[in-house]
């Protein structure tokens, strides 16, 4: 078991065990990160020496346009050159790459050399119909290997990919696919989730009729559902797959360092979705890099990320970073839950999961059912485990950490969004642990807490968390709104330069990152500042709860006052005696002025599939508002 003692910041410190910290990549994080600092464009220029190039770059940054920064600029490369192309002359082109499981049970597998070939296949059926170097893709599709064919044979062939999450709506999807300009749509009949077929090519049919810039549709028969097909617009995956046309041999085209690979739409709470645009060199350098060395990977690893690709999250750790390092993925296309609340640890065991990357409300929302179901199954192939999409409450992480990593797996618990491509703020497996905190800057990164003028403020208190400086990895433009990208990171800070995270946090004394939580989560409560994880936590920290929101509601006495959402543990039932108990237990953890003016009482929580609470449909119920766009929501 790991050595424990007490951090100054007063919560239990976690020390690796002495075998995670011998067989680290890193095992002296400070000197290196020094290092990173003082010398960041030499740091990365080692970093991307690692990699392929077709030709290798002039220049490591550019930073001539602030903010439109550059990296590797002048080099010639495509993320498939180093996700597929290379590990087709080493051993690795006989390895497991994907390890895929449907809901209902079924099962396929692709080696290196098998994902080569298919993804070659579909890049010449992409060629065929019309697709240029160029283009933006769309892709919306449920979680089959598929998507991950459909995502790497765009890049392959110099197309970006816009992929839409396939729980969006018809309003979400043609929005995307208008703001995109897209002439392609790859999406599949449906897919599984909770025992049920979903019916995505209706969706996709009704989103062509409002975005009639489609000209060509590709379809996956997943569920076998009947289809509405147009001719001359709509075309099934197995039948161009199975002409002349599907060559197995596809050359990769080679990509400029700062050619778009791919545009992600962030799903904001208001306002038009942004789409972000990441480049082929940057991103991969920095996805490669952080993903090595966060999670430790080496050859003999499987890995699983229990994310979407549809998400960030998916994009650079289910698909492109597992990839670029040769490791071995484990894709599972339904809900944690289904058909039991053993689902993942099944999938755990059954394949030798060695490390496991999810989301705090997930693990949440597996908690409630105690840990019998986790105790079924052998989990000793686990040796490290992730947290990614919100702040992880201290008693989620600990639980996390005891039931399911058996006290011996070190938590990555990562902060990064769709903006930064990778990891920002997150531990190495040699890195003490703090339950809740997500540690400290990864390599080449500098982070602050500051107030409104840009001044840090001392530690342990709230401020705006920024990032000092810039980074391969990061999106260059928000697509067709170039001023807009401008306003939303860069205008408030553009003295200092810094970019403006949009997050609450603070800083301990010893310089590990506390994450509030969106500064839409931050309320206002008679003066005081009080973050929703905040709440949420003291919640959770209850023997009755397992899962706990909690929003500020107007209150003409106090600004605002706190309205909780709270989910119960089996074998506890709501009361006022509770609600009392639970006002009481938030009175003791935090403070008087965190103690919600109202409790109710819920079986569920609206949440993306990324793991967010989605707190704004929580407000507007509270209020009697319209609940606006659901169709980020997992149920």
């Amino acid at each position: 078991m790991s050595k424990k003692t007490k951090s100054n910041a007063g919560n239990g410190m976690y020390y690796p065990e002495e075998s995670v910290v011998k067989r680290a990549h890193i095992k002296d994080y400070d000197s290196l990160y020094k290092e990173s600092i003082t010398n960041r464009e030499e740091f990365w220029a080692k970093e991307a020496e690692k990699l392929f190039w077709y030709k290798k770059w002039d220049k490591v940054m550019d930073d001539s346009k602030r903010p439109f920064f550059k990296w590797f600029t002048g080099g010639k490369t495509n993320v498939i050159a180093n996700a597929i192309d290379r590990h087709l002359e080493s051993e690795t082109k006989n390895k497991l790459a994907i390890i895929w499981e449907g809901e209902p049970g079924d099962k396929r597998t692709f080696s290196y050399f098998a994902l080569n070939r298919e993804v070659s296949k579909f890049a010449n059926v992409l060629k065929a119909m019309g697709a240029n170097k160029g283009d933006i893709i769309t892709i919306y599709m449920p979680q089959i290997p598929e998507i991950l064919i459909a995502m790497l044979a765009c890049a392959k062939i110099g197309a970006a990919h816009s992929v839409v999450y396939g729980g969006f709506s018809v309003e979400a999807l043609a929005e995307r696919i208008a703001d995109a300009h897209s002439r392609f749509l790859i999406t599949a009949d449906g897919g599984f989730r909770r025992g049920k077929p979903t019916n995505l090519k209706k969706i996709a049919d009704e989103a062509m009729r409002r975005s009639p810039t489609i000209d060509i549709c590709i379809t996956v028969k997943r569920t076998g559902e009947e289809c509405y097909m147009e001719n001359d617009r709509d075309f099934w995956w197995h039948d161009l797959m199975g002409m002349p046309i599907a060559s197995p041999v596809c050359p990769t085209e080679k990509t400029d360092a700062e050619d778009p690979l791919f545009i992600l739409y962030t799903s904001g709470t208001t306002g038009k979705p942004k789409g972000l645009v990441h480049t082929h060199g940057g991103y991969s350098v920095y996805t490669a890099t952080t993903f090595k060395y966060v999670f430790d990977i080496k050859p003999a690893d499987r890995w699983w990320c229990a994310a979407d690709p549809g998400w960030i999250t998916g994009h650079s750790y289910i698909v492109y970073a597992p990839l670029i390092n040769g490791a071995t993925i484990m894709l599972y296309e339904g809900a944690p839950n289904h058909p039991y609340p053993n689902r993942w640890w099944q999938i755990i065991e059954k394949y030798g999961i060695n490390i496991f990357y999810t989301s705090p409300t997930a693990i949440r929302g597996l908690m409630r059912y105690g840990a019998s179901w986790a105790d079924k199954h052998d989990l000793s192939s686990l040796r490290l485990m992730g947290s990614v999409g919100e702040p992880i409450n201290p008693e989620a992480w600990k639980w996390y950490y005891e039931v399911i990593g058996k006290n011996r797996c070190p938590i990555m618990d990562t902060w990064w969004q769709t903006e930064t491509g990778g990891f920002m703020i997150t531990p190495l497996p040699v890195t003490p642990l703090k339950p809740g905190s997500a540690t400290k800057p990864f390599f080449g990164n500098e982070v602050a807490v500051v107030d409104d003028s840009g001044k840090e403020v001392p530690a342990g208190t709230e401020g705006n968390l920024v990032i000092k400086n810039i980074w391969p990895g990061m999106a260059r433009t928000i697509l067709g709104d170039p001023d807009r990208y401008v306003e939303k990171y860069w205008k408030r800070y553009e003295e200092q330069c810094y970019y403006l995270t949009g997050d609450s946090a603070k800083m301990d004394e010893d310089g590990y990152v506390w994450i509030i939580g969106r500064n839409d989560d931050v309320m206002k409560v008679s003066g005081y500042r009080l973050g929703s994880a905040e709440i949420e936590s003291a919640l959770v920290s209850h023997p009755a709860v397992t899962e706990a929101a909690a929003i500020g509601l107007p209150d003409s006495l106090k600004g605002n006052i706190i309205h909780a959402t709270v989910i119960l543990k089996d074998g506890f039932s709501a009361s006022d005696e509770l609600t009392n108990e639970l006002k009481k237990h938030v009175d003791n953890e935090i403070g008087p002025i965190a103690r919600p003016a109202f409790i109710v009482y819920t079986d569920s929580l609206p949440k993306t599939r990324s793991g967010k609470i989605m707190r704004r449909v929580l407000k507007a119920r509270a209020l009697g508002q319209d609940e606006g766009d659901l169709s980020t929501l997992d149920e």
